[in-house]
């Protein structure tokens, strides 16, 4: 069980990584022009591994939290909520980025709309670094509530 939990803490913390990155470069990044933007877009190559992380992310919440079901409900529900944000990051990636790096072949090409193209990764991005970084607050509840002392049914009630 001690696995799991690290597991899934760890693997949530590594997805929050290139959130936070794409996060905290859009302040600099949004007023490129698009010859430098584009240049730019160009260190995100081989980032799309990132999602064998996100997947495995999900796959290890969604255990942790079947795992926890029966000992402890609440660690379950912050286990299934971040296994649920990260998929909601997935959506909003697929909605938002994801057809920007299309109609861009992933920023190698220049459409006229480029700059519509540019908001909608960059916002679609910073959206998602929230979204990773709730995923990894309920993460971190769900672990750390198995090191409370578990009370009896007596005194729960109290």
């Amino acid at each position: 069980m001690k696995l799991l939990r690290l597991l899934a803490l760890n693997l949530t913390a590594l997805i929050f990584v290139p959130s936070a990155a794409h996060l905290f470069e859009l302040p600099a990044k949004i007023s490129l022009d698009r010859d430098a933007y584009f240049l730019v877009q160009g260190i995100y190559a081989g980032w799309a591994t990132f999602g064998v992380a996100i997947l495995a992310a999900v796959a290890a919440n969604g255990s942790l939290a079947f795992a926890e079901r029966s000992r402890d409900p609440v660690a379950a529900r912050w286990a299934t909520l971040s296994a649920t944000l990260i998929a909601v990051s997935l959506t909003v990636f697929f909605i938002w980025v994801f057809p920007a790096n299309q109609a861009t072949a992933n920023w190698t090409r220049q459409p006229t709309a480029w700059e519509t193209l540019r908001r909608q990764w960059e916002y679609g991005h910073a959206v998602n670094a929230g979204i990773v970084w709730l995923a990894f607050l309920a993460t971190s509840v769900a672990v750390m509530r198995r090191d409370q002392p578990q009370r009896s049914p007596t005194e729960r009630s109290v």
